[in-house]
């Protein structure tokens, strides 16, 4: 490797990326390597003869950024010799390999660099991954549990053997380039040519750190993965293999992991057999064949491993009948295996079919009993906790009706949000059949079961969950790809059992009686969920930032962006460690992602100390409290937070696409409730120059109130409460005046009490 330009810096990291047949993806992943926040870098693109547009592609990155070198082999050699290649030019503290189709995750090497100071420069840090499938699904290693960062910050890997149970790639680690080139770590050529470079690099390595973070984003394309195309070619696995264990040979300080190698060896074998997509049919006697032999070369007899596997007694057969040779025992325990499943399948699918079964009969028996009218069945997105108008609604019912009794729907994870007076309802339980079938009110903001059958006298109200922007019901009829589900029929069914639909204002009322017409009786009483924006206190308010950790006279910003529905992944955010650069350090931010997105596998965003994630916070109700202005794009939540009658920021960057997407019933632009912004550049300009808390903000939320809160004054609830509960036909109490209604005040923050700065560009 050649030595740094006397005068210049050392980068980092170096970033090795080899690219054959990659064109479609690699500007992908060079953009990723580029983009990173920490820019100390240099990236080695390496165009390994390939055949399309993928070395015309790395000489475009190479002539705009200086910190790109472009490698051109004359002849197609493959992954490790183009690895080689790349490693030949290499000058960086750490050398980090990257495929030409994957890329690296926002704020990777920052993290890494962060995980290499605090554990003392070790000589390989490992790292996490996620694989993207073709399909947009993105799922995180199955063995992330093993990279606790818990114990010693570095240790040998005799200190944690079970790392080597991780997979043997070499684009999940960082490896210090002064010990690569003291152990004279090459690449062989050929298939598998990560293995006999894995091995070695962990197994001689003094100091080995772990980092518990998804770094890499690793592509799984439907075709073109050589790893998956069924050739001739793997059978090369063998000479790599043959290459790990002549290492050992030279090493004898390392004999003792002889038989852990071997154990995953073998592991390595069985799995590639048994993939149908690498081998052809011609191939797998020889497969098997030069596998038994390896098995047996190798072999330290007697030896025990040093990996903690928990192998399976099936597995450790396997293994045996692969070594043995036998062939046609392997191809019997293997049918076996697979069958074994299936049938275990088929029982458990019987069992639940006389489970559904029984749980019918006894949903129809209940409903034969009588009806209780003094037992009342909340429940909230979708088996969720306590939350939303439902949640509102139980507990004014608890204090104007205390002869009531309330029970929840709710997973079991979520029961925890209950008070204590109110009864959890397993879904499918029995209890819960039986709830259905005698409770005297059911009370949803979405939809019950639906196999739920209404009782005659069975009184049911569906609150909702929004203000309707974006189109919703039958209004979806002409947008098939926005459509939560083409059933609308069924959708009609489920409205015909409403008697009740709760409506925050008078196009609610509009929109929902044409979208989903029924006989439902409309309350236009306001948002249960919004009284406690007229109950709070200061003091209250104060007490929230403090437990979310806001700090003191620091101004709020909650962002709560809304799903898409024109793509299928998670939208890009704003980039936050810009954002809170260009505010300066008197803003605090809120990110609140949305429930569709909630299982996402890891963050989009690096950690910031003034970026707070409250997605996983109960109730979003509090958020708006201690927030002192929203950002959201399209979000219904717009108009609870009007009801607050505080600063709210339209960030519409693509409201051309959104509209034409999903659908909306008016044009947002047209009426906003405050400023409006297109860009980040935009937002942050409308922050630094106070637009976001000026006259004309005000005006504009004050016209957005007008229409669009003029129900929301603190006593929503109890008016919903008198009518369904108590039957008393007139709204009580009456609707205060918006003028005269005081909504809990935001706390002093320094935006207040100091002038606007200009933005700050980095």
């Amino acid at each position: 490797m050649p030595a740094p330009t006397p005068g210049c810096a050392v980068p980092r990291f170096s970033v090795i990326v080899p690219a054959y047949k990659v064109q479609a993806y690699l500007g992908e992943g060079l953009d990723s390597v580029l983009t990173q926040s920490c820019p100390d870098l240099e990236l080695i693109a390496v165009d390994d003869a390939s055949p399309d547009a993928g070395g015309a592609i790395i000489d475009e990155y190479a002539a705009r950024d200086p910190r790109v070198t472009a490698v051109h082999l004359a002849h197609n050699l493959g992954l490790g010799p183009a690895r080689n290649a790349g490693l030949a030019r290499a000058t960086g503290d750490y050398l980090i390999f990257l495929d030409g189709d994957d890329a690296l995750v926002p704020g990777a090497l920052q993290a890494l660099t962060d995980r290499l100071k605090a554990t003392g420069s070790p000589d390989v840090l490992i790292y996490d991954h996620a694989r993207v499938h073709w399909t947009g699904e993105v799922v995180r290693s199955r063995l992330s549990h093993r990279l606790s960062e818990e114990g010693p910050a570095s240790f040998r890997l005799a200190d944690r053997p079970a790392l080597l149970a991780m997979p043997t790639v070499v684009w999940n680690k960082a490896y210090r380039r002064e010990y690569v080139e003291r152990e004279g770590l090459q690449f062989p050529p050929g298939l598998y040519e990560d293995t006999p470079w894995t091995y070695p690099a962990l197994l001689a390595a003094e100091s080995v750190a772990v980092l518990d973070r998804v770094c890499v984003h690793y592509r799984r394309r439907r075709t073109g993965s050589v790893p998956t195309t069924s050739a001739s070619r793997h059978l090369e696995i063998f000479d790599q293999y043959d290459r790990v264990f002549g290492y050992l040979a030279g090493r004898p300080e390392l004999e003792r992991w002889r038989s852990t190698l071997h154990r995953r060896m073998a592991e390595h074998f069985c799995a590639v057999h048994a993939d149908t997509r690498r081998l052809p049919r011609a191939g797998r006697a020889e497969f098997f064949a030069r596998a038994s032999a390896l098995l047996r070369r190798h072999r330290a007899p007697g030896a025990r491993g040093s990996l903690p596997l928990s192998l399976s007694r099936t597995d450790r057969i396997r293994h045996a009948l692969m070594r043995l040779g036998a062939r046609r025992c392997y191809r019997l325990l293997s049918v076996l295996c697979s069958a074994g499943p299936a049938l275990g399948r088929a029982a458990s699918e019987l069992g639940r079919g006389l489970r559904e079964a029984a749980l019918r009969l006894h949903y129809r028996i209940q409903r034969l009993l009588p009806l209780r009218p003094e037992l009342a069945v909340f429940s909230a997105y979708w088996h969720g906790g306590y939350a939303c108008n439902p949640a509102a609604i139980e507990a004014k019912l608890r204090e104007l009706a205390p002869g009531m009794r309330t029970a929840w729907i709710c997973d079991p994870a979520h029961a925890a949000t209950l008070p204590r007076e109110t009864v959890a309802l397993r879904p499918g339980s029995v209890a819960y059949w039986s709830a259905l079938a005698r409770a005297g009110y059911l009370v949803t903001n979405v939809n019950f079961d639906r196999a739920l059958v209404k009782r005659p006298g069975q009184v049911l109200l569906q609150t909702q969950h929004g203000t309707p922007l974006k189109r919703v019901g039958l209004d979806l009829q002409d947008r098939p790809a926005a459509t939560p589900t083409p059933d609308f029929a069924g959708l009609l069914r489920g409205a015909d059992q409403w008697d009740y639909l709760l409506s925050s204002n008078r196009h609610s009322t509009l929109v929902w009686e044409k979208a989903v017409p029924s006989s439902y009786t409309t309350l236009e009483y306001g948002y249960p969920r919004n009284d406690v924006f007229h109950r709070a206190t200061r003091s209250d308010v104060l007490e929230l930032r403090e437990r979310l950790g806001i700090p003191a006279g620091s101004t709020a910003i909650l962002y709560a962006p809304t799903h898409r529905d024109y793509r299928r992944s998670r939208p890009d955010h704003l980039d936050f460690e810009r954002l809170l650069q260009e505010l300066g350090p008197r803003f605090t931010v809120l990110f609140r992602t949305h429930l569709t997105y909630a299982n996402a596998p890891d963050r989009p965003w690096e950690p910031h100390p003034r970026l707070l994630d409250v997605s996983a916070h109960p109730s979003v109700e509090e958020l708006c409290l201690a927030s002192d202005a929203l950002v959201t794009d399209y979000s219904s939540l717009m108009f609870d937070y009007a009801a607050l009658d505080r600063p709210i920021v339209i960030h519409a960057d693509d409201w051309e696409a959104y509209e034409a997407a999903r659908g909306t019933y008016f044009d947002l632009r047209s009426c906003p409730p405050g400023a409006i912004a297109r860009t980040q550049d935009e937002l942050v300009d409308i922050f630094t120059t106070g637009h976001w808390r000026g006259s004309r903000s005000a005006q504009l939320r004050s016209a957005f109130r007008a229409r669009f809160c003029s129900y929301d004054d603190g006593h929503a609830a109890e008016r919903v409460v008198r009518r369904v509960f108590l039957g008393q036909p007139t709204p009580v109490p009456p609707v205060v005046p918006l003028p005269d209604r005081h909504p809990a005040p935001a706390p002093p923050s320094a935006t207040t009490a100091q002038p606007a700065l200009a933005p700050v560009r980095p």
